[in-house]
């Protein structure tokens, strides 16, 4: 049994480096936002998408259309493949680092802020 799951890692690894990818880290920007904008993209056609990203107005918009051209850009560029048949078929924000800060409060306490950070990607493939 063994044998069959080193067979399916070669068989994803192989497979891996023919998708042209993308990655952000370190958006400062939480996740949770983030997923709001990617979830409206997934599984959409590469002009389709930078016209939802381009009209929606969410602050996670520039990040992420920041990475689908990116990515676009790797398909043509380093793949040779074709920007009509491409689409976006895997896309997700990974929680990053997050940055802790204090803000007083009354009675000399402190209550702790956490600024978090995303890593989104973005993974094309093509139609056939």
């Amino acid at each position: 049994m063994a044998t069959r799951i080193k067979e399916k890692a070669l068989k994803r690894k192989e497979n891996r480096d023919q998708r042209p990818k993308a990655t952000a880290k370190y958006i400062r920007m939480s996740p949770r936002k983030v997923k709001a904008v990617i979830d409206l993209i997934r599984n959409k056609k590469i002009d389709e998408a930078q016209a939802i990203l381009v009209n929606t107005p969410k602050a996670a918009t520039q990040p992420v259309l920041k990475v689908l051209n990116s990515a676009a850009a790797n398909a043509e560029n380093n793949l040779g493949m074709s920007r009509d048949n491409l689409y976006v078929a895997e896309v997700y924000a990974n929680q990053g680092p997050t940055l802790k800060r204090y803000r007083p409060r009354s009675h000399g306490r402190a209550t702790r802020i956490r600024k978090r950070t995303s890593h989104i990607t973005i993974i094309l493939d093509e139609k056939n």
